[in-house]
């Protein structure tokens, strides 16, 4: 792998060095396991300690600090060293196939210029596929489906009938979109099925993590806006929004007719109930509940979900519980027997 000097990677990401510009990087790694000609960054205060400790060449901050590695000193560490990443190593290359004679392509499919299909792909009837597209083995795509340009489906990946796809969308493997929602009429014990007739729509720079399920709308189409990131084992129900640039960690639950803001992060395993309204830029901690309507700005966490800092104060009380209980039950007996003292004396 050809490197780069530290001074060629400043000036890739505009930040400036404390040290050898001359140094030649060829790899990145992690603050503990960075050797001498790798890049490592930091931008979490937990890691502070491995800074004098590091071995790496160099190290991406935001201010100088006491390190024996060179500094890159940027705006935004890890915003930086995502650039350096894709720099030194690229993203994932695509084998040009073209269109394999094993994929089964409707006649009235169109496909655009340079798409690369797959063995045992399938383009149903009506499918519009954009230009630069790759489909790898067992993608099916439904009847009417439109998709935009430069999208990537792996292994797998499903987009049902009439379901509406954006430019530079990625759909991990196994990925589900447009299936049926979860949605019964129960009369009389039986439960009986609601036909789904929305459709999804992803918008633009859209990805879907590996085995997600994208459920249809029941009469409006469940929308994930322009830019947002879905992580594995996901499952977003029928007629659901979800903003610009959220960011949903694997396995997550949101249920349906769910309104989510922009720029909201929901952490791993969070659940979220149905036909509530989660506002823009909010933060929901790892296995919360959320059960309410949620405000702007909000940082919540926990079962059900209420504020961080409320949260953390009745949580750092938990295991001192058993003790007050036993003080309560001690001063609840210590009052009975004044109590009983002044009925004596009465």
């Amino acid at each position: 792998m050809q490197g780069k000097t530290l001074g060629e990677l400043a000036s890739h990401v505009g930040g400036r060095i404390h040290g050898n510009a001359d140094l030649i990087i060829v790899s990145a790694g992690t603050l503990d396991k960075a050797g001498p000609s790798d890049i490592t960054f930091f931008s979490n205060r937990k890691y502070e300690s491995q800074l004098k400790t590091t071995t790496a060449g160099a190290v991406i901050l935001a201010a100088q600090a006491d390190t024996p590695a060179s500094q890159l000193i940027v705006e935004d560490p890890y915003y930086a060293f995502m650039q350096i990443v894709v720099l030194l190593h690229g993203h994932r290359e695509h084998k040009k196939i073209g269109v394999s004679p094993s994929a089964s392509i409707a006649p009235s499919a169109v496909l655009g210029a340079d798409c690369h299909i797959h063995p045992f792909v399938t383009l149903s009837d009506g499918v519009r596929v954009g230009d630069r597209c790759i489909f790898y083995p067992g993608v099916f795509i439904g009847p009417g489906v439109q998709i935009g340009d430069d999208c990537i489906f792996y292994a797998n990946a499903v987009v049902y009938d009439d379901c509406r796809i954006g430019n530079r969308v990625i759909l991990q493997a196994n990925a589900t979109v447009g299936e049926d929602g979860f949605g019964f009429s129960t009369h009389k014990g039986i439960h009986h099925k609601i036909p789904q007739v929305g459709r999804v729509v992803l918008e633009d720079d859209v990805e879907i993590g590996a085995g997600c399920g994208i459920e249809r709308g029941t009469l409006d189409d469940t929308v994930i806006a322009k830019g947002t990131k879905v992580g594995d084992m996901v499952t977003i129900g029928h007629g659901t929004k979800v903003g610009p640039h959220c960011l949903l960690v694997p396995q997550v639950g949101v249920a349906g007719s769910v309104t989510l803001g922009h720029h909201c992060v929901l952490g791993g395993q969070v659940g979220v109930v149905g036909h509530i309204k989660i506002g823009n830029l909010v933060n929901i901690g790892a296995q919360a509940g959320v059960i309410g309507n949620v405000p702007d700005g909000s940082i919540i966490v926990g079962s059900p979900a209420i504020d961080a800092n409320k949260a953390r104060r009745a949580y750092a009380l938990i295991a001192d519980l058993p003790e007050m209980r036993k003080t309560i039950r001690l001063l609840q007996r210590q009052i009975g027997e004044l109590e009983g003292k002044e009925d004596l004396n009465k």
